[in-house]
């Protein structure tokens, strides 16, 4: 077993790695000793990001019903708050108004 702390990459860097073998040619160990990973690590990254790749074009540029369901939501929820507090602060006002005439401000 290996004395070095485990290394945990972002999608970001894994990404990165990946992207220099796949475009720029670099070859997969000079990578894995740049980056301290084992060959087998790179291409279990490598199968992730193939088998994943069809959902950066599942959408065709078009926002899902259950996207467009939960941004409504949000718009009805901000919308109840907004009047809620709308409310509130009419019953302070008039609340407010009345103490002033009772203690005779205008």
């Amino acid at each position: 077993m290996s004395d070095q702390p485990r290394r945990h990459f972002s999608p970001e860097e894994k990404i990165a790695i990946l992207r220099r073998h796949l475009l720029e040619k670099v070859p997969v160990s000079d990578l894995c000793d740049k980056h301290g990973i084992q060959a087998n690590q790179f291409y279990q990254w490598q199968k992730i990001f193939f088998e994943n790749g069809a959902a950066a074009f599942a959408g065709n540029g078009k926002r899902g019903k259950h996207a467009d369901n939960l941004k409504d939501q949000k718009i009805a929820l901000l919308e109840t708050k907004l009047q809620r507090k709308d409310e509130v602060i009419a019953t302070i006002m008039h609340d407010h108004v009345l103490l002033k005439k009772s203690l005779g401000e205008t």
